[in-house]
């Protein structure tokens, strides 16, 4: 993975006579903070003024990125999740087979993967949210995962809440969490297979039935299809 930084933490507003430079001193010094405590582990970084920090470390510091957070004040545990930042290969085509007139569209071209803040160098991400109360301030940590190694260090020795969060990952991305105590499914059969939740998974349940508003549709009142009433 390149640990080259793609800092990017001010932003720029045009006028007619000059370019007014957005700078947030607070997530600054939070990022400079972080940057102190994690050294080259800090990859890349993004602030957007007056709203969040985006941080994105190496695989190995993502463990002692929590808890260098943590000791910062930023002792709310918020979320964590994963984002395959693949492009659909299905487009936005979920139309039943049986709806579809004449022959199915052709494939789509592969699309470029374009990770967000702070940027990324593979498809899989992990990303999490911390918060302090004091500050009234949060933090995204993120990190990349190779493709053909989809785990990471867990959080849930540093935040007890990332326990679940990580068992969902697990189930709905594949990824594992080294460390977990207890990494097992939440929601789906023992014997499911796939993980719903990639951008590569076919919803094969919209494809073999019509979305339920294309065939529930009531008759709208006036209409030719009203039933005709008793009389007088």
């Amino acid at each position: 993975m390149s640990q080259l930084s793609s800092a990017d933490t001010s932003t720029e507003t045009a006028t007619d006579d000059e370019v007014v430079v957005e700078v947030d001193e607070r997530r600054q010094a939070v990022l400079d903070e972080l940057t102190g405590r994690l050294g080259d582990a800090v990859v890349g970084s993004h602030i957007r003024p007056g709203d969040d920090l985006w941080v994105r470390v190496t695989r190995e510091a993502w463990p002692e990125a929590a808890v260098a957070a943590k000791a910062m004040g930023y002792s709310f545990f918020d979320y964590l999740s994963a984002i395959d930042w693949l492009p659909s290969p299905f487009g936005r085509d979920m139309d039943a087979q049986e709806d579809l007139v004449g022959e199915p569209a052709p494939a789509k071209e592969p699309q470029p993967i374009v990770q967000g803040y702070a940027g990324g160098d593979t498809r899989f991400q992990v990303i999490g949210r911390l918060y302090s109360i004091q500050a009234g301030m949060g933090v995204h940590l993120k990190v990349d995962l190779p493709d053909d190694d989809l785990s990471v260090g867990t959080w849930s020795q540093t935040f007890l809440g990332a326990n679940w969060h990580e068992r969902e990952a697990y189930e709905m991305f594949g990824i594992t969490f080294e460390g977990h105590p207890n990494l097992i499914k939440l929601y789906l059969p023992l014997d499911f297979q796939g993980h719903p939740l990639r951008k590569d998974f076919p919803l094969l349940a919209r494809r073999v039935r019509p979305w339920p508003g294309i065939v529930d549709v009531e008759p709208m009142p006036g209409g030719d299809d009203e039933p005709e009433g008793d009389g007088e």
